[in-house]
């Protein structure tokens, strides 16, 4: 019943932050700024991430294709498959889970403990709103944006490691990575990322407005907000991969 409690609690949340703003400019101006904190400020973690990653992921799949019948070519394709299915849309925002949700979780914690919303409630703001929408909404906006940076790194980094170490030819990895292309894969992974930023914000936000306590429950907040948001967005990847890939 407590889980119920929750979900029933989270969604009413959501409903109040996602009600019409008092004043769309000012909405309008946080969300640039959540879009600068919540993606701008990540490219450094997701490039050297994602560059690194790629790199691996070719040449574990050069020296694991042992069999004469298996193409060269078969570790671009390898690489990109991995970058555009998997590891950019649902690795990533894994990682971005423990950065941003933690910040978002941690900073509307500390609000609540400091009675910063008490305050915006007094002066008849609607602080749900005011402090979520813009955050889920930035997630939402900038996420894919970032995976496709991530996507196209990691197709880069497995070029650069894959040429250097001799584990294929330019010729051999470039012809891998245009083979078999199906464009409605990206729109499988794009649709996938904004469900997961959209997963991590809110999760977050709802773990730091409901803090109780002092600065010892920031710290748990934080940690439920990433554990929680990592678990769901593990389960909305099956569901989705399911709904694309089965049905």
């Amino acid at each position: 019943m407590h889980f119920l409690y929750h979900i029933g609690r989270y969604f009413v949340l959501m409903r109040r932050a996602f009600s019409r703003p008092e004043k769309l400019k000012v909405y309008v101006k946080q969300f640039f700024f959540e879009v600068n904190n919540i993606g701008i400020s990540s490219l450094g973690l997701i490039t050297i991430i994602s560059f690194f990653i790629g790199g691996v992921i070719t040449i574990q799949a050069a020296f694991s294709f042992t069999s004469p019948l298996v193409p060269l070519y078969a570790v671009g394709f390898t690489a990109r498959e991995s970058m555009i299915l998997e590891f950019s849309p649902t690795i990533i925002s894994l990682i971005l889970v423990g950065k941003v949700g933690g910040n978002i979780a941690s900073e509307i914690g500390s609000m609540r403990i400091s009675e910063q919303i008490d305050a915006l409630e007094i002066m008849g703001v609607n602080s749900a709103s005011f402090l979520i929408m813009p955050k889920v909404l930035a997630g939402v906006f900038i996420n894919p944006f970032l995976i496709a940076i991530s996507m196209f790194l990691g197709m880069l980094g497995g070029y650069v490691m894959g040429v250097a170490t001799g584990a294929c030819s330019s010729y051999q990895y470039i012809f891998g990575l245009q083979s078999f292309f199906i464009p409605w894969k990206l729109g499988y992974a794009f649709f996938k990322t904004a469900v997961f930023a959209a997963i991590m914000t809110s999760i977050a936000a709802y773990q730091g407005y409901y803090t109780e306590g002092g600065a010892l429950e920031i710290g748990r907040s934080s940690t439920k907000a990433v554990v929680y948001a990592s678990i769901l967005i593990l389960l909305a990847n099956f569901f989705i991969t399911q709904i694309f890939f089965v049905t």
